[in-house]
């Protein structure tokens, strides 16, 4: 006859199964992500507000309600491909799949995670909270449906990435801030973004339409064709705005100078997925391969130094 456990020992094995549950759910938030949302400080540094301290701090509100609806989001990603990462080589460790996080928790935290983001970024904006909200709802849509959508998948990754500048520009009220720059963002993120899909493909190969419906659908010729039109539209954007956009703030065409570190992160990126077959998320790379992120900070160093001090 068995015996029923003590009152200590179930206590202990529940703290222990909420210690699990906490740290899984810490994982699957991705902190190492939020630097994406560094995305929101563009119209703040652009427009020439950087010293401005009331400005910096409704910014840093705004991007760290975007990480914390990020993390809601990535919380949900999982939930719903948690039978297809259980096929994936290295996402079938993270602690849904794993077993490690217990799903009920998640959604409980994911929902927690999203009505905190959008309370605080509505102290700041009201229009803030809207686009924060409209992050929220366009993930769950492509979460279910569009990132199954060859090409589709990737613009919508984009379109992210332009909402968080978009939040970032009216937390701050901008009067100087180049449409350029919208151009900018949504190129380099359509060139992350189908550099991962490249990396996904290359890895998976066969396997890789179980993981991810749409890459049935990609190929690395097209992928590589891709990725050829982004970044040569990319830097070639870039480099106009440095010299014709009205706003820009530095003077003389100072700000061409920042180009060439534009032009090493580009091709270091495209050495690392073609030559050194990494590439699957960026922000691993940014902290893993030490020219690319050198090139990064001495990109963002130059900025700040030819808007502000030239």
């Amino acid at each position: 006859m068995s015996q029923s456990p003590t009152p200590i020992a179930a206590n202990q094995s529940t703290q222990s199964a909420l210690r699990g549950n906490l740290i899984g759910l810490i994982k699957t938030m991705r902190l190492k992500q939020w630097t994406k949302n560094g995305f929101v400080l563009a119209g703040l540094i652009f427009d020439g507000k950087l010293f401005d301290l009331s400005m910096v701090a409704s910014a840093l509100v705004v991007m760290l309600g975007f990480c914390l609806i990020s993390s809601s989001v990535y919380i949900l990603n999982d939930l719903v491909d948690i039978e297809k990462d259980r096929l994936h080589p290295r996402k079938r460790l993270r602690p849904l799949p794993s077993g490690q996080l217990n799903p009920v928790f998640a959604r409980w935290s994911a929902a927690a995670l999203a009505g905190v983001s959008i309370f605080t970024t509505g102290l700041i904006s009201g229009w803030a909270a809207l686009i924060v909200a409209s992050y929220l709802i366009l993930n769950v849509w492509y979460s279910f449906h569009l990132k199954n959508l060859v090409i589709i998948d990737v613009m919508m990754i984009a379109g992210f990435f332009v909402l968080r500048v978009v939040a970032g520009v009216v937390a701050v009220d901008v009067s100087n801030f180049s449409p350029w720059l919208y151009v900018c963002v949504t190129l380099l993120a359509l060139f992350l973004g189908f550099g991962k899909r490249r990396h996904e493909y290359s890895l998976l190969e066969g396997s890789a339409a179980s993981h991810r419906a749409s890459l049935a659908h990609y190929n690395l010729p097209l992928l590589d064709q891709i990725l050829g039109i982004v970044t040569t539209s990319g830097l070639l954007a870039y480099t106009l705005y440095t010299f014709e956009a009205k706003t820009a703030l530095a003077q003389d065409g100072h700000m061409l100078l920042t180009v060439p570190f534009i032009l090493y992160a580009a091709f270091r990126y495209l050495y690392l997925i073609h030559v050194a077959k990494r590439g699957g998320a960026p922000e691993d790379l940014l902290f893993e391969d030490r020219p690319f992120l050198l090139s990064v900070l001495l990109w963002g160093l130059s900025v700040v130094l030819v808007i502000y001090l030239w």
